[in-house]
C-alpha cells in the first residue's frame, strides 16, 4: 500500500536575509539611475530587485524528497535499492565533508547556510559515486525515510 505522502519532502529556501539583499541590490540599481530621472530610477528599482528575487528564488527552489522508492534530490534521482548506510552530519562533520574529506566524484547538493547534513552512501556497483551528500535542516528525518522498511 502506498502511504498517500511523501515519507520525506524538503525545499532548502534561502535565508530571510537573502531577501533584504536581493532589496538592496534593486535599490543599488535605482541610485545607478537616479541622473537620469524619477521614471528610469523606478524601472531599474522594479527590474533589479525582480531579477535579484529571481536569483535568490531559484538557488532556494532546491528539494530533497524520498518518495515512489527513490531518493529525489534536485536533478538527481536514485532508487533507494542503490543506496546503502545513512549518516548524520553535524554542522563540523558536514563543513568537513564539504572540504577535505570530500570525494570529487560524490552527488552533492550542499547549501552553505544549511549547518547540518547528511552523507548516504551508493552500493550500485555500476555508479561510480561513492556517496551523496545532501545539506538537510531535517537530517533525523531524512535517515528515517531512506532506512530500509523491514518485511
Amino acid at each position: 500500500m502506498q502511504p498517500s505522502a511523501p515519507p520525506f519532502d524538503e525545499r532548502l529556501t534561502a535565508p530571510r536575509s537573502w531577501w533584504l539583499i536581493a532589496f538592496g541590490i534593486g535599490v543599488a540599481c535605482a541610485l545607478m539611475f537616479l541622473p537620469l530621472g524619477a521614471l528610469p530610477m523606478l524601472g531599474a528599482l522594479v527590474a533589479g530587485t525582480a531579477a535579484a528575487c529571481a536569483g535568490v528564488s531559484s538557488y532556494g527552489s532546491a528539494r530533497i524528497r524520498v518518495v515512489a522508492g527513490a531518493l529525489v534530490a534536485g536533478d538527481a534521482r536514485i532508487p533507494l535499492e542503490a543506496l546503502g548506510d545513512a549518516e548524520v552530519l553535524d554542522g563540523e562533520e558536514a563543513r568537513a565533508w564539504r572540504s577535505y574529506k570530500a570525494d570529487p566524484r560524490a552527488f552533492m547538493l550542499l547549501r552553505s547556510y544549511v549547518p547540518t547534513a547528511v552523507r548516504v552512501k551508493v552500493t550500485d556497483p555500476a555508479d561510480p559515486t561513492p556517496y551523496v551528500y545532501l545539506s538537510t535542516r531535517e537530517p533525523q528525518a531524512l535517515v528515517a525515510a531512506l532506512a530500509p522498511v523491514p518485511a
